[in-house]
């Protein structure tokens, strides 16, 4: 079974255009900053980090079309075969992240993260999505 680290909203900072989300108590973190037509997304626990460059306009259209679906803890992948992101969206409103690198058909590293609802609506709202 998975084991998800529930982050919730932090801080933005306006000067490095970074918002960051972290869990209290938790070694789970998640930054995210625009550059042009990317996200630059930064996943890490403790000393591991996953980092992805997602289009913003593929980030955005999967962000806009999500629904919950009970049973599916995530419906889109953003990204490549070799590395994605899984987002999936709760029936509370929360936001279900897993970013993944993909060795082979062998195995994957993943980190196994979750947003508040509030902290969902920071995000999106951080990335002008409605």
């Amino acid at each position: 079974m998975r084991n998800f680290q529930t982050l919730d909203y932090d801080d933005v900072d306006v000067p490095a255009g970074v918002i960051l989300f972290d869990g209290e108590g938790e070694n789970a973190r998640l930054s995210l900053r625009r550059e042009g037509d990317y996200i630059v997304i930064s996943a890490s626990h403790g000393p591991i980090e996953i980092a992805l460059r997602p289009r913003f306009l593929e980030l955005s259209r999967a962000f806009r079309t999500l629904q919950p679906i009970e049973g599916l803890q995530t419906t889109r992948q953003i990204g490549t075969a070799q590395s994605y992101l899984a987002v999936g969206l709760r029936a509370d409103g929360g936001l279900i992240l897993r970013p993944t690198l993909v060795a082979d058909a062998f195995g994957h590293l993943c980190l196994n993260l979750a947003l508040t609802s509030d902290a969902r609506q920071k995000l999106f709202a951080w990335l002008e999505i409605a």
